[in-house]
């Protein structure tokens, strides 16, 4: 298994090290844009698990109260970093603002008194902001996520663009030395086939952590 690994690196090494100036850049780019993956998915991942976390525990909370306008869960929501927080504090606040256009006064306990029941316009109005809301927490979760997309799209280009440069130019340099042999040829084959398989290393993870996000 050491000789295979051992192998396999020296491989690397000297395919990079028979690449032309096009061909290490273009390595060195799709390394770049590797990390720069990486790093997306590593962030997202662990902010869609907190929000999921945070959002879990504030929904424990919302189900323990016996009414949505509960004094206390407005307290707590107000300050809790949950995505389901964020919404229902919108939510709520709109709710609260046609109370008040209602004559409505709330209690100790969160419930409404001397209210009249809201108007079809006004409950369509509430629900207007609980999408707007949820819409808004869904774009601040996506952000950066479609650049996963735009890696997979363009990576592979690059490394065939790569591939095709660098067979091109060992082609030419065999034609300049007036030599048809193998032994030739292999050298800049290699480093041409190099950018071929780092566009794939960063095509291929972010094709799957873009699946897996969205």
């Amino acid at each position: 298994m050491t000789s295979i690994i051992f192998a396999s690196n020296a491989g690397v090494f000297y395919a990079f090290s028979n690449s032309d100036t096009v061909g290490k850049s273009i390595v060195v780019l799709l390394i770049l844009f590797s990390i720069f993956t990486w790093t997306i998915m590593l962030d997202k991942f662990l902010a869609i698990y907190r929000a999921k976390k945070l959002s879990e525990s504030f929904f424990a909370k919302f189900t323990e109260r016996s009414r949505v306008t509960d004094p206390v869960l407005r307290r707590e929501a107000v300050n809790d970093p949950a995505p389901l927080a964020r919404i229902y504090c919108e939510g709520l606040d709109k709710l609260l603002k046609f109370y008040d256009d209602n004559n409505a006064t709330l209690n100790a306990q969160g419930g409404a008194e001397g209210k009249k029941n809201l108007t079809n316009e006004q409950i369509n109005a509430v629900e207007a902001v609980l999408e707007r809301t949820v819409s808004q927490q869904i774009f601040e979760l996506e952000t950066r996520v479609g650049l996963l997309a735009t890696m997979v799209s363009v990576s592979p280009f690059f490394g065939l663009f790569g591939t095709v440069w660098g067979v091109m130019m060992a082609f030419c340099g065999i034609a300049a030395a007036g030599r048809s042999d193998f032994q030739a040829l292999a050298p800049g084959i290699a480093g041409a086939l190099l950018t071929t398989v780092a566009g794939l290393i960063v095509a291929i993870p972010s094709l799957m952590g873009y699946n897996l996000l969205t």
